[in-house]
């Protein structure tokens, strides 16, 4: 090792301990309305992003953007319930602070809750895959002219807008445009 040169700890990916954590607490909420039966707790899609981890958390009662620290000098813990900003191409999005005594200090930008409109598994994760891939398209973003105060992101509008299964199935973002992608 170089002097003056400093090695950051990298933290592994944390899919296994947030599917362990939520598949716990799924256990402890079996038979409420607010759980679809038809979904499990899945971590979907879970890379560095920005020196974090970033993926989408599924369970049968919810589906966030799930942010927890890679690099533990980077990351900036937020109080449970605080919220905090993140900027991506497609546009800023507030998340909100969690913690739990398995995963530790996490952040959540809720994508749908509950989640009763999806019929199964893979059409859920197939949602969740694309939201994730739809934060790193500036085309899903706004310009200067469409932000407003407190007007919500166009890409949670597109996620929440009505969509046939033809466009869905065809890639695209609901409310988007008509253009064939190919």
């Amino acid at each position: 090792m170089r002097e003056g040169h400093v090695i950051s700890e990298t933290l592994p990916d944390p899919s296994e301990r947030l599917t362990a954590a939520f598949r716990a607490a799924a256990a402890r909420m079996q038979g409420l309305d607010v759980v679809n039966p038809a979904l499990a707790v899945e971590a979907v899609g879970f890379a560095p992003w920005d020196e974090h981890w970033l993926g989408v958390m599924l369970t049968p009662w919810f589906m966030n953007l799930t942010l927890l620290p890679r690099n533990p000098r980077a990351w900036q813990p937020l109080a449970t319930g605080a919220k905090r900003r993140h900027t991506f191409p497609a546009g800023e999005y507030e998340f909100v602070g969690a913690n739990d005594a398995a995963v530790g200090a996490y952040q959540v930008c809720s994508l749908f809750s509950p989640v009763h409109e999806f019929a199964d598994q893979e059409t859920a994760r197939l949602v969740a895959t694309l939201a994730r891939e739809a934060l790193f398209d500036a085309a899903n973003g706004e310009d200067d002219a469409e932000r407003g105060v407190g007007a919500e992101s166009p890409l949670r509008r597109r996620l929440e807008a009505p969509q046939s299964k033809r466009d869905f199935l065809r890639g695209r973002l609901r409310g988007g445009d008509d253009a064939e992608r190919g």
